[in-house]
């Protein structure tokens, strides 16, 4: 196997504001892998703070080097068991492997919405920022169709977050709009009860991590009391040992659990998360950690391979200024592949 590895930062259109703080670029790498007859491609992403395994740019652009010198030998359990713990890194080779496997032709699975004839409904994401930009955001996301609404919450002022929500509400009743929020960690136990009991007079879908990964028994008692529905998201970071897995989810009991490849166990680990969770009864969404078209790609398709109706989280393919050409495609709240 001959493999070529590209940094591709990518460069925000506009800033991404998150309760860890705003983005303006996120690093990311295109892994190629031809046997010569065709070429496999990838995607290495990494969110700095939130990925793991990222510690500095040079010192993980070694660690993928690393990682590819002993796939250039061959793909083996040693190699794959040595991946487990760089989520993003074994994202981008399954994905490559898997590309090459196919022949090359950015098809990761062979299903009905890679060959076009099925769209995924996802939500629409509406990022932190000022009052008005926000405001601006679900106006925009509301006359593109979307039913499915996903607002970050937990930095800024909680009652102008929560005022922002019944603006919706007043309009859109909870069969005309779902309406998801996100809180990376941001409150803390006590806290979050409060909250969760808002959230739920406004008839909230879903809360996604409400207080910081960790926190196993005040997770677990939030769960378990919470009038609002809890998915659980950083909380599933780091963790790649089966019995671990199955510990967590038996000990927590989450209505949902949020799937990102690259940060959850890359393509095999997302599907163990996946299939432990069905079995628990727990139900599930994909979404993306911000991956460029690339990774995005491999993420729709993979979700493609299920029958769930709950709207994904897939839809951020246009965030960036130097993204990669894509049949993606976003309309009326589903995402889509257009071939020609």
């Amino acid at each position: 196997m001959k493999i070529t590895l590209q940094h591709f930062p990518l460069h925000f259109k506009v800033p991404a504001g998150t309760s860890r703080g705003v983005m303006t670029e996120k690093q990311s790498w295109i892994v190629r892998i031809s046997d010569g007859i065709s070429e496999g491609i990838g995607e290495i992403s990494v969110i700095e703070d939130l990925s793991p395994e990222y510690i500095s740019l040079a010192e993980f652009e070694l660690t993928i080097k690393e990682f590819l010198s002993r796939l250039e030998q061959g793909w083996n359990d040693e190699v794959y068991q040595a991946l487990q713990a760089y989520s993003s890194i074994l994202f981008g080779i399954e994905s490559a492997l898997l590309d090459l496997k196919n022949g090359g032709k950015q098809i990761y699975f062979d299903n009905a919405f890679a060959r076009g004839q099925q769209k995924i409904p996802i939500n629409g994401l509406i990022w932190m920022g000022s009052e008005a930009f926000m405001a601006e955001q679900i106006t925009q996301k509301l006359a593109a169709g979307f039913t499915t609404i996903k607002m970050k919450i937990g930095a800024m002022d909680l009652d102008t977050e929560l005022e922002l929500l019944q603006s919706i509400r007043k309009n859109y009743s909870k069969e005309e709009i779902t309406l998801r929020v996100d809180a990376n960690g941001a409150f803390d136990a006590e806290t979050a009860q409060a909250v969760l009991q808002k959230l739920a007079d406004l008839d909230i879908h879903s809360i996604e991590q409400p207080i910081k990964a960790g926190n196993i028994e005040a997770m677990k008692k939030l769960c378990l009391t919470s009038p609002t529905p809890i998915a659980l998201d950083e909380e599933l970071i780091g963790i790649y040992n089966t019995e671990e897995k199955i510990k967590l989810l038996e000990t927590i009991q989450p209505q949902y659990i949020i799937l990102k490849p690259s940060l959850h166990g890359g393509i095999s680990g997302t599907k163990e998360w996946i299939a432990l969770a069905e079995e628990r009864n727990i139900q599930w969404w994909m979404t993306s950690a911000l991956e460029s078209n690339v990774g995005l790609e491999v993420i729709c398709q993979l979700a493609g391979e299920y029958s769930n109706s709950l709207p994904q989280g897939l839809g951020t393919g246009s965030l960036y200024t130097n993204n990669s050409e894509s049949p993606l495609t976003v309309a009326e709240g589903m995402i889509f592949r257009v071939l020609s």
